[in-house]
């Protein structure tokens, strides 16, 4: 069973409250979830998507692939649900980061470089990290394998709505929030939203 009975009362209320979304199921599932999970109905009018993208997203997600996250615990906030759906191999990009960064870089963005090379075209989760995600849109830019998806939300204030408004640019399937919000919980909220729908989509079959 993926879902507990707190867990679908939860939806239930959070869908009277918004009222109808005019989304499609997948954008829709991952808005409720994001709610659900950052207790935050404010997360609404924030909620991006590029055209395509949780259709993208579930059909990389049904294969198997690699789920690459920028924080060891938006990894272990989605490996549950990997492991009950499709059994996605999920690595943080700090297992390929050094000890220490250098000045003036991130382990995270260092990491990143490597998963990238490591797992082309896999879905990738940035909750914390701007420096993460304007290292892989340049090395897209560079002619690198476009990510399956990438989740876009970090958090905070310094680059964060600079590498956001950067994604927004860059033509690569994506789902984001506008603004400073977004962390560890949320990307991994946006996942497991599309880990659920595709596998409940491809039971029903």
């Amino acid at each position: 069973m993926l879902d507990h009975p707190i867990f679908t009362e939860s939806l239930q209320r959070i869908k009277k409250w918004l009222g109808p979304t005019g989304l499609p199921q997948p954008e829709e599932d991952v808005l409720l979830r994001l709610i659900h999970s950052g207790g935050d109905l404010g997360l609404a009018p924030l909620l991006r998507f590029s055209e395509g993208a949780c259709r993208a997203g579930m059909e990389a997600l049904a294969r198997g692939d690699v789920i690459l996250t920028d924080t060891a615990m938006a990894a272990a906030a989605v490996t549950s649900m990997a492991d009950r759906t499709f059994s996605n191999p999920v690595h943080s990009v700090l297992t390929w980061a050094p000890p220490v960064a250098p000045a003036g870089q991130t382990r995270a963005a260092l990491g990143m470089t490597a998963a990238l090379q490591a797992h082309p075209g896999a879905v990738v989760l940035i909750g914390s990290a701007p420096t993460a995600l304007e290292l892989l849109l340049d090395r897209v830019a560079q002619g690198d394998p476009p990510p399956a998806l990438v989740v876009g939300m970090p958090v905070g204030f310094v680059g964060v709505a600079e590498s956001k408004r950067n994604l927004a640019l860059s033509g690569l399937p994506q789902i984001r929030l506008k603004g400073s919000r977004g962390g560890a919980g949320l990307v991994a909220a946006t996942v497991n939203a599309l880990l659920r729908r595709a596998w409940l989509d491809q039971s029903s079959k």
